[in-house]
């Protein structure tokens, strides 16, 4: 029988694991390897960042050799908005450059996210200032790792004081939708919000 992987927090030698978790699931849930020509680009946006600057909130499933899952974010978005410009950007910048015009490809396209930092402060979401990014490789997915996930970080932020955290997730990740949904959180209203859906709920253990 196969031993259960654990949840522990996350040590810097994850690093490469975290990074190809990221990329291996991060289009509509699926892997994106095919859709940039540099594999470190979703990463550097979406998992490192945090890893980085609050490593205390970051948590991994680990099945024995490695971490095959992972939970990171902050405790407040708009503190985290001005280190990533201030002390995450200047270290990618020479490797994923700002486009020099509107984007047209998806590198470009992320390469244009990754510095505008402020995409993440959304009026609307200012009762919820913490934010969230969790991901599970496919076999270890639906079976209690990502509850698991959540749990860490959720009583990490309250015990930090943090009430409520959202998320933002691609609206068309319709399993993604349903397992927010199990984990109490709702939709939150944000005008014109693309392809993206919002979602929130409290920190304590009952939402």
């Amino acid at each position: 029988m196969t031993p259960r992987a654990v949840i522990r927090p996350y040590r810097p030698e994850d690093r490469a694991a975290v990074y190809d978790i990221c990329v291996r699931t991060g289009h509509e849930g699926g892997d994106a390897r095919h859709l940039y020509t540099d594999h470190d680009l979703l990463p550097d946006i979406f998992a490192g960042p945090y890893a980085h600057l609050e490593p205390e909130l970051a948590f991994v499933v680990d099945d024995g050799t490695r971490a095959v899952g992972y939970i990171v974010g902050t405790a407040d978005t708009a503190a985290f908005v001005r280190r990533f410009r201030a002390e995450w950007l200047p270290r990618l910048e020479h490797r994923h450059p700002k486009p020099s015009g509107p984007p047209a490809t998806p590198d470009e396209e992320m390469a244009e996210l990754l510095h505008r930092p402020e995409h993440m402060i959304v009026p609307e979401l200012a009762e919820y200032p913490a934010h969230l990014h969790i991901d599970l490789l496919p076999e270890y997915q639906r079976r209690g790792y990502g509850r698991e996930l959540m749990g860490r970080f959720l009583a990490a932020l309250a015990g930090r004081g943090v009430e409520a955290v959202y998320l933002a997730m691609v609206t068309a990740n319709t399993p993604a939708r349903a397992f927010y949904d199990r984990m109490g959180f709702c939709e939150l209203p944000v005008p014109d919000p693309g392809p993206l859906t919002y979602l929130g709920r409290g920190t304590s253990a009952g939402g």
